[in-house]
């Protein structure tokens, strides 16, 4: 896994915490495990990092992208075939699953997976074997298996798009990863990692968001998640290295022109200008100390919406509050 990647494991929000928490405690098991999660958010590393941590890191890591095979291949990818078993099997092949014997089988996009192998799918994970396909006898193999989707295979399961049993058979430990939007600090935390791992990468000099801009990226909706904030970075690097990023930057890059964020940004630039510093100046510690306790007096203690009066994500109103001691 190179460091880019590695990167994107790092987090501070509870959300986050709670996940990776969970994934030290089942990586020493052999229980199966879906992870959940939107495009982008780290499920394929998720799956990696358990494997790495589990009795199995010397065995292999197999990825099935279960979305990008044909349905005419799927059940020859995944249980192999003899030789001559179909029109055009010249020789004998492994499949995925034999393949991850001794290791871990990673099924991504499995709520992709056509009815038609589920069942053969669901008797593999019951009692451990897999047939390949024109063969008699079936291979005992020794598998762990995680999958992985960013589909509601419980809403699924109602419409009979996917198997019940199946869910029930792979769900044994669910671990649901928060959208990038929903983890707070972490955006920030993100965003100068992958500033100086692109900086050293492309030997060039680190740039640097302006404060307003990190505000902005705490405030965008991320519908690509860590993986379109690592290419945004990336080009940040690339285009504009030593200086800094800011408003206009975002917005050549980000669809933030109409955000919350971007409108609230210039309320505040508005307010601040009709403000008056004292002579003896103000600090800006307790003016941010203020501002959360007259938001929280508005909602009457509601913080969801005391975060949204202020423009932040609950995780980033909790973490301030903290910081000044706020109950």
């Amino acid at each position: 896994m190179n460091h880019a990647r590695q990167l994107e494991m790092m987090g501070t929000s509870p959300a986050f915490v709670a996940v990776q928490r969970a994934s030290r405690l089942v990586a020493v098991t052999d229980a199966t495990v879906l992870i959940q999660g939107e495009s982008g958010v780290g499920k394929e590393l998720l799956a990696h990092s358990i494997h790495q941590a589990s009795r199995r890191v010397k065995g292999p890591f197999v990825p099935v992208n279960c979305a990008a095979l044909s349905e005419s291949l799927v059940e020859s990818e995944l249980f192999g075939h003899a030789k001559g078993a179909f029109t055009g099997a010249l020789a004998e092949r492994v499949g995925r699953i034999a393949a991850a014997h001794g290791g871990t089988l990673f099924l991504d996009e499995v709520g992709d997976m056509p009815l038609s192998i589920q069942a053969k799918m669901l008797r593999f994970l019951e009692n451990g074997e897999c047939q390949p396909l024109g063969q008699e006898q079936p291979k005992r193999v020794d598998v762990r298996v995680i999958a992985a989707t960013n589909r509601d295979l419980s809403a699924m399961t109602a419409t009979g798009r996917f198997r019940q049993d199946l869910y029930y058979r792979l769900q044994v430990v669910p671990l649901v990863l928060p959208p990038l939007r929903e983890r707070g600090p972490d955006v920030e935390m993100l965003a100068n990692a992958f500033l100086r791992h692109f900086s050293q990468l492309h030997t060039v000099p680190v740039p640097v968001f302006s404060r307003l801009a990190l505000d902005l990226l705490r405030g965008y909706s991320w519908p690509g998640n860590i993986r379109e904030l690592r290419n945004l970075c990336e080009r940040g690097v690339i285009f504009h290295a030593g200086q800094e990023l800011d408003e206009a930057f975002l917005q050549g890059q980000l669809a933030i022109q109409a955000t919350p964020a971007s409108i609230g940004a210039s309320v505040l630039a508005g307010f601040a200008a009709s403000l008056a510093l004292p002579n003896d100046g103000l600090s800006l510690d307790g003016v941010e100390r203020d501002m959360i306790v007259a938001a929280l007096a508005k909602t009457q203690g509601n913080r969801t919406h005391a975060a949204k009066l202020l423009d932040v994500s609950r995780d980033t109103l909790l973490y301030r509050m903290k910081k000044h001691a706020l109950r």
